[in-house]
């Protein structure tokens, strides 16, 4: 494309915004509905999954260690814990430490029903950390299988339960991400199309006089590219401010307040990249899908 005939396409693309002004804000109205709701879900399921991380930190596997082991031997079993794979750390805790941390849970007149009980009813433990908690049965076979271990407690129910959510709210959140930008593909095309039939005299006009494909082609591209990068922009500065307003209604609420929920700092650059290609793909895709039709005369 030369130099030129960019700033010619350009200019007949903005000016077919502005001759069919009402048609223009029609699709990027479109644009930024199908772009909000789809926004709205992709920040559902990022913090979703940023709780199901911190849960997962939190549902920890305990093994116990044998009582015929010394000190020495129960903290040597450090090691061979932690080659196993799917284990990212393991923390001794000792039976004073456990006896401590059990005592921590009453308070001081309680504590005096246990004065008679020594650290020693208790076992020396590890708190096992996994990388994936899917795979969380199969790391607590191999943690009994370990020498020296007497009995491991995994929640597998709980951990079970953590990977059914995800992987429910990443379908169900992908399907109407993938359906909602089809529809608004569907509709962009269609709002263009009703723009382009107007023109199709014109285009007829062009093609007759022997103007190529991709002269008549270009002007609708940067018409439906400047349609999708706009909408984008408004989308994304709507959706900002609905987050915002939704983070902050969360926080002053006294029962969702133990949700926590991601800056929208933390996810701004790539949600506006993504709302952008977005755009282009959809306002692109769109232009292409109708004037292609006009284009066979």
């Amino acid at each position: 494309m030369k130099r030129n005939n960019f700033g010619y396409f350009f200019r007949e693309g903005l000016g077919s915004i502005f001759s069919h002004g009402f048609m223009s804000f029609a699709s990027v109205c479109v644009i930024v509905a199908c772009l909000i709701i789809m926004g709205s879900f992709t920040l559902l399921v990022l913090n979703v999954n940023n709780m199901i991380e911190k849960w997962e930190s939190e549902n920890q596997v305990v093994a116990f260690v044998d009582e015929e082991l010394s000190d020495a031997e129960a903290r040597a079993l450090e090691t061979k814990l932690e080659a196993i794979e799917n284990v990212s750390d393991a923390v001794f805790v000792s039976r004073d430490d456990a006896f401590a941390k059990y005592l921590s849970e009453f308070d001081e007149d309680e504590n005096e029903l246990f004065a008679d009980l020594e650290p020693t009813v208790l076992r020396h433990r590890y708190m096992i950390y996994l990388d994936d908690i899917e795979y969380m049965a199969e790391t607590q076979k191999r943690i009994v299988e370990v020498d020296g271990i007497a009995k491991v407690n995994a929640h597998l129910e709980i951990s079970e339960g953590f990977v059914s959510i995800s992987r429910v709210v990443g379908i169900v959140s992908l399907t109407i991400i993938l359906v909602l930008l089809i529809v608004s593909m569907f509709i962009m095309a269609n709002t263009i199309k009703l723009t382009t039939f107007d023109r199709r005299e014109e285009i007829a006009i062009m093609r007759l006089v022997g103007a190529t494909n991709g002269f008549i082609r270009w002007p609708f591209v940067f018409e439906g590219l400047l349609l999708g990068l706009f909408g984008s922009l408004v989308a994304f500065l709507l959706q900002w401010g609905i987050y915002e307003f939704v983070v902050v209604q969360i926080e002053r609420s006294t029962t969702m307040r133990i949700i926590e929920t991601l800056s929208f700092g933390q996810i701004a650059l790539p949600l506006l990249g993504v709302f952008v290609a977005t755009g282009f793909i959809v306002g692109i895709g769109g232009s292409l899908t109708v004037i292609r039709k006009y284009l066979k005369v």
